[in-house]
């Protein structure tokens, strides 16, 4: 079931369209990558989402109803542009910020402190923001986003100044937000995060939408034959016995084994690869390159520039 669904979304500034007949569905409790360069539109999209703007044309639903201003609440939004109130107590801060998004007092400091705890962050809560260094801001901004435990969590760049310890603290957090029934969509550069995190993705360039699915398959579709091969045997004969059927990307050699990246080309299969490789060599290991999200985000981008 979706929990989210964006339908042919479109929406301009003056003379710059942002966004144009873009369409998304968010399946429930997953984790959604929006991708795209700068400037391509997924801010704008977020927006949207947030109720911050209003699209031009198309319609956006939560949990199969048109999303409404009241829909605000079960939706938790941690923009790239972080904003605290550096002059005010960080705890004051976040029971104020927990009460906007419709929690009591009494429930705010209780789920606060616990989530304060867990970051390790509980010393500091008498503490004004402007003492807190950029990462610990980053930490109290991410606890006042889930706090109040929404359907929707949005991120947007929830990486961006973390060192890897905390990245590595927000992702498995982020993991734990979806095993507990919330559904996340995020909007990263990381490619290598998106390849962690996300069940599907959209890459929207542009302000078109060029791909979209599970992130599995968008890297199978993007593959390009090419194959890691480790073995032993004399390299002259292992390229004779390729020909001009096979590419050879690469060759290296060491002691104990070679290795080799080969493309096939001429609709050759993997069996018939490997038929010319044995008489000639003991194959260690053969494995298919399945291409990167960052490969592939480059890729499709290129490719779409081109239309």
């Amino acid at each position: 079931m979706e929990l989210f669904e964006a339908r042919n979304v479109e929406k301009v500034f003056a003379s710059t369209k942002a966004l144009s007949d873009v369409s998304i569905s968010v399946k429930e409790q997953s984790i959604f990558g929006l991708l795209g360069p700068n400037g391509a539109g997924k801010t704008t999209l977020i927006r949207i989402i947030n109720q911050i703007t209003a699209p031009d044309k198309g319609e956006i639903f939560l949990a199969g109803k048109p999303m409404t201003r009241a829909d605000i609440s079960k939706i938790g939004y941690l923009p790239e542009e972080r904003g605290l109130y550096k002059k005010m107590k960080i705890g004051e801060q976040a029971i104020y910020l927990a009460q906007l998004k419709g929690m009591s007092q009494r429930d705010a400091k209780r789920n606060l402190k616990l989530w304060f705890e867990k970051f390790e962050i509980m010393a500091w809560w008498n503490k004004k923001v402007e003492e807190l260094s950029k990462g610990m801001q980053q930490k109290v901004q991410f606890i006042t986003t889930v706090v109040h435990q929404p359907k929707l969590l949005i991120f947007d760049e929830p990486f961006s100044g973390f060192d890897p310890i905390n990245t590595n603290l927000i992702k498995k957090e982020i993991l734990q937000l979806r095993n507990d029934g919330a559904t996340v969509i995020f909007s990263t550069h990381n490619m290598g995060s998106v390849e962690e995190l996300c069940d599907d993705i959209a890459l929207i360039n542009k302000s078109v939408k060029i791909e979209d699915g599970p992130t599995d398959e968008i890297r199978e579709k993007y593959k390009s034959n090419i194959f890691d091969i480790k073995y032993r045997g004399d390299y002259r004969d292992v390229d004779k016995a390729l020909g001009t059927q096979y590419q050879i990307i690469s060759h290296s050699e060491t002691e104990k084994e070679n290795s080799l990246i080969v493309q096939y080309v001429n609709g050759k299969s993997n069996n018939d690869l490997l038929q010319a490789l044995i008489p000639t060599a003991e194959i260690r290991s053969f494995e298919e390159v399945i291409p990167s999200m960052n490969d592939v985000f480059i890729k499709a981008v290129e490719e779409s520039n081109k239309n």
